[in-house]
């Protein structure tokens, strides 16, 4: 695998996280793993146990729920690096106050920064725009702009792929559909 960001993008356990680490085994290099999940009740400390507990003791594991930017800085040039996810990082953001316009800026800067690495970047979102619109303002907000955070990150990927239960569809770039022939 060449330098460069790929998208995964998907449902919940489609299997975007094992293709990120099978992806990452694959390129051959030094491993880092940014992780954007907060414990913040019980489960979610059990689902962080068992995701470090799958990971390979050889990798460095950088967890970093907000500065997902000055994370991806801290990699060494050569390793890769695996996102995951900008999920919860957006969620974070929102958590933390940040508006709308703070958080695509956040997105621009760290998707900047991953396309631009001289190693691999794979980075794991969830698409949450294909199911029922949310009746509570809050959520329609958060799916809205997770959205537009992944629109972000893919116009800075050389690759997107669409993970299906477990299986992967690669995402054109709309920009050589134009002419008809794509």
């Amino acid at each position: 695998m060449s330098a460069g960001l790929t998208l995964l993008i998907g449902g919940a356990r489609a299997g975007k996280s094992d293709l990120a680490m099978s992806l990452a085994a694959r390129a051959g290099e030094p491993v880092a793993f940014v992780a954007t999940a907060r414990a913040s009740d019980e489960e979610m400390a059990e689902r962080i146990r068992l995701h470090r507990a799958g990971r390979p003791a050889a990798w460095t594991t950088i967890e970093e729920p907000l500065d997902l930017e000055g994370a991806l800085v801290g990699v060494a040039d050569g390793a890769t690096a695996i996102v995951d996810c900008l999920t919860l990082w957006v969620s974070n953001l929102l958590e933390d106050g940040c508006d709308d316009e703070e958080v695509a800026a956040r997105a621009e800067g760290a998707a900047e920064r991953a396309r631009a690495r001289p190693g691999v970047t794979i980075a794991v979102t969830n698409e949450v725009g294909a199911g029922v619109v949310p009746v509570h303002p809050l959520a329609r907000r958060y799916r809205d702009l997770l959205g537009r955070v992944n629109a972000i990150w893919a116009a800075r990927a050389s690759r997107t792929l669409l993970v299906v239960a477990g299986r992967v569809v690669p995402l054109a770039d709309p920009s050589g559909l134009e002419d008809g022939h794509g």
